[in-house]
């Protein structure tokens, strides 16, 4: 498919969707051009891979040997860390935020909600803790770093300091949801607990 076509990025996810369909959630996953093969263990790893491979085939694709891992415990899929202990934020993204000093720009606090927004997923009470931030951006009498902005910002930085990880439920096994809900925001978490 040509490049720089508006729609080739949904155009080609639509035709691997179609084409993996059998595969997708089971054992493999797949956003736009990247691919990933996962197992349980080695044996059905090299099945899996010639299942996809088989597919890759039929279509008349082609892969590019020198962006393709074979065999790999675990790696960076989508900037997330994937391994058999679940998916973990990629450190580089916690670092970035880490490293930030406090905004002193409206364009700062975008670039601090945007980052939040990419480990939104990781981020218990997330609303909540981007709320001061989002209220700064609101006002519409210029900047304004308050004591709650700061609060929230050296908060956030020590949460990020014990990430968490997200894993995939066993069936059978009991989970938990926490709902936190305030006037201005609403938050859910889906818990397991490991060893119990």
């Amino acid at each position: 498919m040509p490049f720089g076509l508006k729609n080739a990025g949904a155009t080609y996810q639509k035709l691997v969707n179609k084409a993996f369909k059998h595969m997708i959630g089971r054992n493999m996953e797949v956003y736009i051009d990247d691919m990933l093969v996962k197992s349980h263990d080695k044996d059905s790893h090299i099945q899996d891979l010639q299942e996809c491979f088989n597919v890759i085939r039929q279509l008349g694709m082609k892969l590019n040997p020198s962006k393709c891992t074979f065999g790999a415990q675990g790696g960076k899929f989508l900037g997330y860390l994937i391994s058999r202990r679940g998916i973990e934020i990629n450190p580089e993204k916690i670092k970035a935020i880490q490293d930030m000093n406090p905004p002193t720009t409206k364009k700062e606090v975008h670039k601090l909600t945007g980052r939040m927004a990419a480990l939104s997923r990781f981020l218990s009470r997330g609303a909540e803790r981007g709320l001061p931030f989002f209220k700064t951006l609101r006002k519409m009498d210029g900047f304004s770093w308050n004591e709650e902005c700061q609060e929230a910002f050296d908060n956030l930085k020590e949460y990020l300091s014990k990430p968490s990880l997200l894993t995939k439920p066993r069936a059978g096994e009991k989970l938990c949801i926490y709902l936190s809900a305030s006037e201005e925001a609403v938050s859910a978490v889906l818990v397991r607990t490991e060893g119990k």
